[in-house]
């Protein structure tokens, strides 16, 4: 059967028409929308993790002062500045005494003067002993006179009756003797609590520390209780970090950790857990813990930002997957697991996670299986997928 040149090219056109056509099909199931989606897998092995937590904490003192007045007053002068360091006792600064030396000066006097009272009272008494003691041998000797009648009965009885009033006159003496010396220790006491008033118009500071704040200067005025200045022990310097509540678990004073200031993020500092508060925050999920530096720096500002690791026990072989093969469906955290050519969404039970990206998984998974670590799209169970050795753009 022969063909004319015309129905030779409609020929050739078909063809090629169907080879493009092939062509474009080829391109689209391969690099198109309908291409498969290219994955980097890993199978799931057995390992010990060394587990660590990671925080972010500001470096904080355990041991901070605010020293002021116990009750208002004007601030009569401030001997320290930001910066200094004190030692305990030292003098701070002064409240304005008023008139607090003059009754002391006064209460001085008035102790004196109850002294004086006290000293007279104590010598009546014993002219009163004395009187007592006279009296007692007359009325024993005109006792003796009123036997053998050589006087009257009314003799005997004026003897007596001075007798008993020199007993009134001792008890009276100790009496007034008692009233002086309670009115001396009224007066002392009163005085001690006068010199502790005045005592504490000076601010002595608690202990050694720095200086951080100087809240108020001379001439001001400052209520009860207001600092006049703010203390902090240098030694007592920890970070406060806040981990997440999710990842906690094994968090324990002693264990050890590093800690990477701000000012200095490529020298880590050795330090260790000192304590984990009883309270978490509820908001941000976290929980709080109080890392104490081994040996304390010395460019250490209070208040700077630290990266901290706390290194948790090693733990036992278990099987584990990379932290980035971990997906979310329906509520539920899992791994896309490789069966065949197939996917399979496999939820799991996680354990422990290392900072180098592995993870515990505790069930749902068998070693040997062939989890997704990195897919170039959203995966579904229906996704046609290409096993390659990496993607753009992912550590290999």
């Amino acid at each position: 059967m022969k063909f004319d040149a015309s129905t030779k090219r409609r020929l050739g056109l078909g063809v090629l028409g169907v080879l493009l056509l092939g062509a474009l099909v080829f391109v689209v199931m391969r690099s198109g929308p309908l291409a498969p989606t290219r994955v980097t897998v890993q199978q799931v092995q057995s390992a010990s993790l060394a587990p660590a937590l990671f925080g972010i904490g500001t470096v904080e003192a355990r041991r901070a002062y605010l020293i002021g007045p116990t009750a208002a007053g004007r601030v009569l002068r401030v001997l320290v500045d930001v910066g200094d360091a004190v030692r305990v006792g030292q003098l701070l600064a002064e409240m304005d005494p008023v008139d607090v030396d003059e009754r002391l000066a006064a209460l001085d006097a008035a102790v004196a003067r109850a002294g004086s009272v006290a000293a007279a009272a104590a010598a009546q008494r014993q002219d009163a002993l004395a009187k007592k003691e006279l009296a007692t041998i007359n009325a024993r000797r005109y006792a003796d006179l009123a036997d053998r009648s050589f006087i009257s009965a009314s003799g005997l009885e004026a003897r007596l009756q001075e007798q008993t009033s020199a007993v009134a006159g001792v008890a009276a003496a100790e009496a007034n003797l008692a009233a002086a010396r309670q009115d001396t220790t009224r007066l002392a006491a009163e005085r001690a609590a006068l010199r502790q008033q005045r005592d504490k118009v000076r601010l002595l500071a608690p202990a050694d520390g720095v200086v951080t704040s100087r809240d108020a200067e001379p001439g001001s005025t400052v209520v009860a209780g207001q600092a006049v200045v703010r203390l902090v022990d240098p030694a007592s310097l920890w970070v406060k970090v806040r981990f997440d509540q999710g990842r906690s678990g094994g968090l324990a004073a002693g264990l050890r950790a590093e800690i990477a200031l701000r000012s200095d993020p490529a020298l880590p500092l050795p330090g260790r857990v000192a304590r984990v508060e009883v309270v978490s925050d509820s908001v941000t999920e976290e929980r709080v813990a109080q890392v104490a530096f081994d040996r304390l720096p010395a460019a250490v500002s209070i208040g700077e930002l630290a990266e901290v690791t706390v290194s948790l026990p090693a733990t036992a072989h278990a099987l584990v997957v990379p932290n980035a093969s971990l997906q979310r469906q329906r509520g539920q955290s899992g791994v896309w697991r490789v069966d065949g050519s197939a996917l399979r969404f496999a939820p799991v039970r996680l354990g422990q996670a290392g900072l180098d990206g592995r993870v515990q998984v505790l069930q749902g998974l068998q070693a040997g299986d062939t989890v997704v670590v990195h897919s170039e799209k959203e995966l579904g169970p229906d996704t046609r997928i290409k096993v390659v050795d990496r993607l753009a753009g992912t550590q290999p």
